[in-house]
């Protein structure tokens, strides 16, 4: 059984890291989702048989019951709710970890240490803590990131005087808490701390996320996915589970990259992220916008883009609202259709976690080889002829790279100014997500076309079937 046992393991490990490597692009990134998924099912029962904990028939009734829940609340989740419920899932991998830190240290002091340990005493009691602590902050902290994206809290950063100097002295005494869990012997001043070092983890949490606002959100759930990730690999050495360890550490890892890639695409640290309070600071909004900005009908709009013979589309978090990426793709194929070539340009901060308006588009079936990055697109965007912008701002904004004064100064951004037109697509002239005010919207090449994106764009694909 000890043999079988590992064999199970090294087949998901294998297939974690097949699964990873396949999510890195979007034409396998479904097949590498269901190896990951297919490794973690023999994982869990692996795990489970080994320890005695359920027969094969509760693991298969489990697996049903399981599999019933995840596919009605897959059906049943909108696209445009999928940012908040990665940040949940993310949560609840914390939780997860703090639970099996917790479970840990009761056995040890209930039933006291292992008479012929494999590992030292300190060793699994450091990697208990560290599990607290992190699973302790990757939980509430993607409550709050939850909250944010979900509508339940404001997307302004929540800032207080003092906060900084209070999440340092929590910090310190979470330290503190876990020496003490670490070197004491059992008793009431062990228990003691470590229910303070709960506690703390789960406040300092909180307290570490209010301050950052919705627009570093996509920062966020890549940071505390990495965090998830290390709070299974630190809960896999506190119970010795090989494929949890690895599980863990490949997640912190590709977490930790993807938050890198994220900072980068901002031109922003991780510490500025963190600590920043975006678009907090008053006066960082920058330079008053001069000019009006100049509406577009659909009847006008179809003229521009049937006379163009290269047009991209940029898509933002306003296209998921207004769940438009099928009608999307039916302009697409309708410019191609007029001989236009057709590209989607995709910053990497776009949306509200990262990658998703390419889940977005592929759900809609458009062709891998149209999904294009910024830095592909930007040095040709003068001889593009219409960039179509629907619902995305920050990512578009000039301000970024002509205006110091403005919080986002410094970011790259998809320069579809230089095109010869721009069409973005619009419900009103309120600010987006951030609350910043964009100079493209005022530029003299562009027009808004204002309303529902759904609606606007099946009037341009009816126009284009009008005058077949």
């Amino acid at each position: 059984m000890p043999l079988l046992i590992n064999l199970c393991y090294i087949v998901a490990s294998v297939l974690f890291i097949l699964g990873i490597k396949m999510l890195g692009s979007a034409r396998t990134a479904r097949r590498g989702n269901t190896l990951s998924a297919l490794g973690m099912l023999i994982a869990v029962a692996a795990t489970l048989a080994d320890q005695q904990i359920l027969s094969w028939q509760w693991i298969a009734a489990g697996l049903a019951a399981g599999a019933l829940i995840g596919g009605v609340a897959a059906k049943r989740i909108a696209m445009t709710s999928m940012p908040e419920l990665v940040g949940l899932f993310n949560g609840f991998g914390g939780a997860a970890s703090l639970l099996v830190g917790w479970t840990e240290f009761e056995k040890i002091r209930v039933n006291g240490p292992p008479v012929d340990p494999v590992a030292p005493l300190w060793f699994t009691q450091t990697a208990t803590v560290l599990a607290i602590i992190i699973g302790g902050i990757t939980f509430t902290g993607s409550l709050i990131a939850y909250c944010r994206l979900s509508g339940a809290m404001s997307s302004s950063p929540t800032l207080f005087s003092g906060q900084k100097l209070l999440n340092i002295v929590l910090a310190l005494l979470a330290v503190s808490a876990a020496v003490v869990t670490v070197v004491a012997a059992p008793g009431p001043v062990q228990l003691g701390a470590f229910i303070a070092l709960v506690a703390l983890a789960l406040i300092l949490g909180a307290l570490a996320v209010i301050p950052i606002g919705g627009g570093d959100m996509p920062v966020v759930i890549a940071l505390l996915n990495s965090c998830s990730g290390l709070a299974a690999s630190a809960a896999g050495f506190a119970i010795l589970n090989n494929v949890l360890v690895v599980a863990g550490c490949l997640v912190g890892a590709s977490g930790i990259i993807l938050t890198v890639i994220m900072c980068k695409a901002m031109n922003r640290s991780l510490p500025n992220v963190l600590f920043g309070g975006f678009g907090a600071v008053s006066g960082a909004k920058g330079k008053a916008v001069e000019g009006e900005m100049k509406p577009i009908s659909a009847e006008d709009t179809y003229f521009v883009l049937e006379a163009a013979s290269q047009v991209v589309i940029v898509p933002g978090y306003g296209m998921a609202v207004a769940q438009a990426q099928h009608v999307v793709k039916e302009l697409g194929d309708a410019l191609e259709a007029n001989g236009t070539e057709v590209r989607y340009v995709i910053h990497p901060v776009a949306g509200r976690m990262p990658g998703h308006m390419n889940v977005l588009l592929a759900e809609a079936d458009v062709p891998y080889e149209q999904l294009c990055e910024m830095d592909a697109v930007n040095p040709t965007m003068p001889n593009v002829d219409v960039a179509i912008v629907i619902g995305a701002n920050d990512v578009v904004n000039p301000a970024a790279l002509d205006d110091p004064s403005c919080t986002i100064y410094g970011m790259p951004i998809i320069k579809v100014h230089e095109a010869g037109s721009v069409i973005a697509l619009k419900r009103g002239q309120g600010p987006g997500f951030s609350g910043l005010p964009n100079h493209l919207f005022f530029r003299q090449n562009t027009r808004m076309l204002y309303g529902d994106a759904k609606q606007s764009v099946a009037q341009l694909v009816a126009e284009f079937k009008n005058s077949d």
